[in-house]
This record gives structure tokens, sequence and C-alpha cells, in this order.
């Protein structure tokens, strides 16, 4: 099953969509956009773009589950 994108209105913010995983989870949340369509173009845009990105880790070296001892540390090149 494959997630789904929700268009929302919010009178404070304007028009926008989140990202829901199957389980309901919220995985993203757009920017504000001026119109519907425009925050239609957006979800375009995240489909397209998204796919099979590469991930940038921009963070500093650390186990990925402090909690567990032994812990692997994911170094990215």
């Amino acid at each position: 099953m494959t997630g789904t994108f929700e268009l929302f209105f919010d009178r404070a913010t304007g028009f926008g969509f989140r990202l829901k995983a199957p389980d309901g989870t919220v995985m993203a949340v757009s920017e504000p956009f001026v119109d519907k369509r425009a925050a239609v173009r957006g979800i375009s845009a995240v489909r397209e773009c998204a796919g099979m990105g590469l991930i940038s880790d921009l963070c500093p070296e650390m186990p990925l589950d402090a909690g567990c001892k032994g812990a692997a540390v994911l170094k990215v090149a």
C-alpha cells in the first residue's frame, strides 16, 4: 500500500498538503501555498523529485540508536 497526499485549507496559512503513511502517520507537511492549484503543483513536484532520491546526511556522526548497546555508527560519504 502507498502513502496518501491530503490537500487541505487552513484559514491562517492557506492551502497545503500532508503526506501520510498507510498507517495514518503524517510523514511530511508542505509549506503554505497561495491557492489550491499551487498546492497540487507542489504535490506533483514531490512525486517527481522524491522517488528514490539520495539522502544527504547533515547530522554529526552519532549512533543510529543511542539506546541500543553496541549500536552501529552511520557514516555517509
